[in-house]
């Protein structure tokens, strides 16, 4: 009998030790994402699940730690995964254009950041060939999405715009994101599930259908 109770112990033991190392590994390391809209198009696609690494942007004291640790600021390119800045309980993706100290400023659709104009031909996406002026007369959703700023970026906030650029609820809508609210690097899609309702197929065979449904060639894929 103690004999059993121990292997139960031990059992509890190793149950327990592999909660607390997935709880630290999803708090400080790494942790799954899932793509719930089209504003990173066609970079990442809804239904994209992705990996955060959430170690990179870590505090690293000593010049020896970011030597010898994977770890580095947040830089210009990054696609980064952050707190809402108006729901902090919602998580948003968008691509860091901006740092802190940066200048901002759209010109009819490009980007430029301290008056320089930024290539962004390798991974930004419009899909309206019409410009809006930034004019208090347009709606919200139009009014600075193809002219805007100039913008200093805040001491401690980034500025982050969606890939797909004419589509996106982000840094123009509610300015800079917080440091504080960025949670980590996306780095990778290991797994895409095109959603039913984009493949019309009904609800009563979403399950049996899924393997139709699997972007293969989305796997393992870097995100850049």
């Amino acid at each position: 009998m103690a004999r059993r109770f121990a292997g139960v112990l031990d059992a509890v033991e190793a149950i327990l030790i592999a909660l607390v190392f997935a709880t630290f590994a999803k708090t400080f390391v790494v942790q799954a994402f899932k793509i719930p809209s089209g504003s990173m198009e066609q970079n990442l696609l809804v239904g994209d699940h992705i990996l955060v690494n959430k170690f990179i942007y870590g505090p690293s004291p000593t010049a020896l730690e970011r030597k010898l640790l994977p770890v580095r600021p947040l830089e210009r390119g990054d696609v980064t995964v952050f707190k809402f800045p108006q729901d902090p309980s919602r998580d948003f993706i968008k691509r860091c254009v901006a740092l802190p100290g940066d200048r901002v400023e759209l010109v009819d659709k490009r980007l430029f950041v301290n008056e320089t104009e930024v290539d962004e031909s390798r991974y930004t996406l419009f899909t309206d060939p019409r410009v809006y002026p930034a004019s208090r007369f347009l709606p919200e959703s139009r009014r600075f999405r193809d002219n805007y700023g100039p913008y200093l970026v805040p001491a401690a906030g980034y500025f982050c715009l969606g890939d797909n650029r004419d589509n996106s609820n982000d840094s123009r809508v509610w300015e800079s994101v917080p440091q504080g609210f960025v949670r980590g690097r996306a780095f990778m899609i290991y797994w895409s599930l095109e959603p039913a309702e984009m493949v019309g197929i009904e609800e009563s065979s979403v399950f049996g259908r899924i393997w139709e449904r699997i972007r293969w060639d989305r796997s393992f894929r870097v995100v850049r």
